[in-house]
Order: structure tokens, then sequence, then C-alpha cells
């Protein structure tokens, strides 16, 4: 597909770099355009500023119908757009087509929680009335990721649009198709020109958008990027950051029944979508000895039977490639970090032979293992840690900077509630995987994993703000209530 800009209502060509997309699976050329230049990102900037004070004023009414034509449009477009994504991303079509329904999911959870977080109230007082209303903030810059290229940044543009805000949109340099596919269905479902600007391109385009006049930076990406914005707005509060980041999630399994349930659990959170997802499992903690041992032989032998390939075969595969050649060396990288500092290879992670991005799902034993960097590795790639007992394993879980999901594996009710107690993250399973998550529940984390503006559900709460506001109809004199008055 030939790759467009959209800017102030209208489709352009870019004058900047070029820009290719390609299929990690095989290579092929999916989608090509060009980068968009700092005056295509400024225009776009003056799009949103231009179309915000009659979009934001536009009856709510107004702005709920835009989204339910945009479902509809979603709804259409389905299969299309599914294809894409897994083209683009290498993700199986089961995948895909489970992250449309999430996008289509999206608009009525998202009308709901509006309404509910983010409506308006209204008390009766001796003077008139005190009523809650909220407003937008102004221009949203959302810059959107490569793992769920549609379900993630229209977490974002849903409840921003719902709110009054205009969104300047900035997909992952590495998912512009998904991009523009879901900016075509939003100029298909008749939003006002200026409302929603798509620019495309990578690490420079971004840099050229936060220097812009924004009011507020949506962002779902990596821990080293957010650290930035956190640096970059420190001075400048005006800006709403909402940081939806990674993490170094722990799975702590203990006194169960079912070794092969527990593995069951175990590898749908360490490894599905090829572990990338923000909530997959990076490290498993097991208590030390013939309990352990077990789970791990289970985890081990189940990995063994996942199969690894390109999104359209048959039988469809659990798990495609990653999202790049180079992803794929980075990672393989780090995990050839974790043997050089003494950890054991329990399965082997490895690029599948003939290819550029398919791995194997890798297990790697590091208890006892001192001075491992806390870094997320965005990959199939889980490690091992052995402890004496239950204290020890909370302990471990919460020996982190991240904080975005945690678990736990046991049928043992009290030590559920002492997990619950003492985990610190944003999203705690029991006896589920750690990506277990929904859009009518807060999804977000504390420490490096966000900034305490969880997304989801409680996306309506970052997209605009409170005002409270004391009414009376008429001006009437409260010289009564002016103390100390001379005659």
């Amino acid at each position: 597909m030939n790759g467009r800009l959209f800017i102030d209502g209208e489709w352009r060509e870019s004058a900047g770099e070029r820009l290719v997309s390609t299929d990690p699976a095989t290579g092929e050329q999916v989608w090509t355009g060009s980068a968009a230049t700092r005056g295509e990102v400024e225009c776009a900037v003056r799009s949103a500023r231009k179309a915000f004070e009659d979009w934001s004023e536009r009856p709510r009414e107004e702005r709920v119908e835009f989204m339910r034509r945009y479902k509809a449009v979603l709804q259409e477009r389905a299969p299309e757009f599914a294809k894409a994504l897994s083209r683009e991303t290498g993700k199986a079509l089961w995948e895909t087509t489970a992250e449309l329904n999430s996008m289509i999911g999206k608009v009525d959870i998202s009308i709901r929680a509006y309404a509910e977080r983010t409506g308006e109230r209204e008390a009766e007082m001796a003077f008139g009335r005190a009523v809650l209303r909220h407003k937008p903030h102004g221009v949203a810059v959302v810059l959107g990721p490569y793992n769920f290229p549609g379900h993630l940044p229209n977490g974002h543009i849903v409840p921003a649009l719902l709110a009054g805000d205009t969104v300047v949109f900035k997909p992952s340099e590495e998912t512009p198709l998904a991009g523009q596919m879901l900016v075509e269905a939003l100029e298909a479902a008749g939003l006002p020109k200026g409302v929603v600007n798509l620019v495309q391109g990578g690490r420079e385009t971004g840099a050229a958008l936060i220097e812009q006049p924004i009011d507020a930076l949506l962002f779902t990406g990596s821990a080293q990027a957010g650290d930035f914005f956190r640096r970059k707005f420190a001075d400048n509060p005006h800006v709403v950051l909402a940081l939806e980041l990674g993490g170094n999630n722990p799975l702590v399994v203990w006194d169960v029944e079912d070794p092969a349930a527990a593995a069951s659990l175990v590898v749908q959170s360490a490894y599905v979508t090829t572990g990338q997802r923000c909530s997959c499992a990076r490290r498993l903690i097991v208590k030390d000895g013939a309990e352990g041992d077990a789970v791990i032989e289970a985890v081990a032998a189940l990995t063994d039977r996942l199969t690894v390939g390109p999104w359209d075969a048959t039988p469809e595969p659990y798990m495609g490639p990653l999202i790049s050649a180079k992803a794929a060396e980075g990672a393989l990288a780090k995990a050839r970090g974790l043997i050089e500092m003494g950890g054991k290879v329990v399965r082997k992670f490895h690029r599948v032979d003939g290819t550029h991005a398919f791995v194997t799902p890798g297990l790697f034993d590091m208890t006892g293992v001192e001075g491992l960097p806390d870094d997320e590795i965005f990959a199939p790639v889980l490690q091992v840690f052995r402890v004496s007992d239950f204290d020890a394993a909370i302990a471990k879980a919460n020996d982190t900077k991240f904080g975005l999901s945690a678990g736990l594996i046991s049928d043992d009710e009290a030590r559920w509630r002492r997990f619950l107690a003492r985990s610190r993250a944003g999203v705690v399973n029991r006896n589920r995987p750690t990506t277990g998550a929904a859009g009518d529940m807060p999804f977000g984390g504390v420490g490096a994993s966000g900034n305490h503006r969880p997304s989801a559900y409680y996306a309506a709460d970052y997209v605009a703000y409170p005002v409270a506001t004391f009414e009376a109809d008429k001006a009437r004199s409260i010289l009564g209530e002016i103390k100390g008055l001379r005659p």
C-alpha cells in the first residue's frame, strides 16, 4: 500500500524521507511512504488546534455518534484490517482478529467510562447549584506501539475524541499501515477536518511532535522512552503525560496440585504474542526442591509443543516472528548475556533456521546469578528463580523498578491474600495469565511502568480535567455574608 499523511482532513504525499514497512515473516514490502517533515508536523498540530474549539463545544451526544459510526466502519472492515495487521506484525490471524474485536468493543466501553468517570454531576445549593463538569485538554499527541498497533492507540484516541480533544497520531515506524487504516476508518466515520491528523515517521518525527505547542502526550512504549518524556516535560506541567510502559513482570507458582495446569498458565503468560506484550511474565519464581522442579519440567515440556510459523500457516501457529530482524538480534544478544552471566539453558532461545525474525521460546534458570539487569526482554524469554520460602518469593517478585503486572498461581487462598496485599503492580492476577486484562478495567503500572495514569477504562481520566462550578441564575446581593462592614 502507498502511504500518505492525513492533515486537516486531506490525504497528502509527504516530502520526507522514504519509510518502508515489511512483513517480518517474509520480508515482503507491505507499505511504502514517507516520514513527515518538520513543516508537516507543525501543520498537523495547527490543524488540530484550529479544529479544537468547534469539536470541543459540540454536544457530547454528537461526539458519541461519530464514535458509533467509527465502530460500524471497523466492524465492516475487520477481516481486511486483521489481515493487514498480521502481514505487518507477523502475528497469527487469530490474534489480530481478537485485536480488531477489542478495537470495536473499545467504543462502547469508552462511552460508558466517559459517563461514569468524567460526566456531569449536579447538587442543589442554597444559592443555586454546584456542578461537576469535565473539559478536554486540547491537542493530544498519540504515539503508538508496534505490538498492538490498532488496539493500543485506539485505546487513547477514542476516549480523547469523546472528551472533545483533537488528535495528532504518529504510529510506530514499524507499523505505519495499521495507523493509516485506523485513521481511514475514522475519516469514513465523517469526523470534521482537523479533528484527527496522521503523521508517519520514526524518532525524528516524534521529536518534532513533542516540540510543538501540545496539551497532552499519550504514549505506549518502552520504559526508556517514558523516562525521556518525563524529563522532557518536567518543567512543563501544562502537558498531560499518560505513559503506558513495560515491565519485568513476576509470576510466582506456589502450592499447586497440578504442575501441568500451572505450566499452561506460565506458558500463556510468557510466550503469547511471541513475548511482545508489556504484561508478559519475564520472571518465573518457584519453590526450591521437587515442587519447583516439577513446575519447570512441565513448562519446558509444554514449550516444546508450541508451534512457530507465519500468520497464514495451516494449522494456525501459536507464535509468529518478532517484529523485525533487528528486534530478533537484540533479543538474542540479551539472551546470550544471560548465559554469560551464569544462567543455565533449560530451553534454548534461538533463531529458527533460514528465517530473519522467527525465534523459539527460551527458558533460562537464573537462580543464584548476581547482578542481573532489571530490564524487559521484549521477546519470548522467561527467567526462572528458585527460592526457599513464600516470603522470599514475594520479595523476589517485588525486586524490580517496574510494576506493571504480577501473578500468583496457587491453590492456597491465604497465600493469595498475602501476595495481593504485598505485591506492587497495577495488574495482579491469580491463577490466570499475567497478560489477562479487560477494557472495562484499568490497565497500567507503577514505578518505571508508568506514571500513575492507567489506561483502558481509566483513560477517561487523563483525556479531560475536572471543573467545579458554583452557579446562581441571577446575581443577588451577598452583603449579609460580608463581615465587618462599616455602616
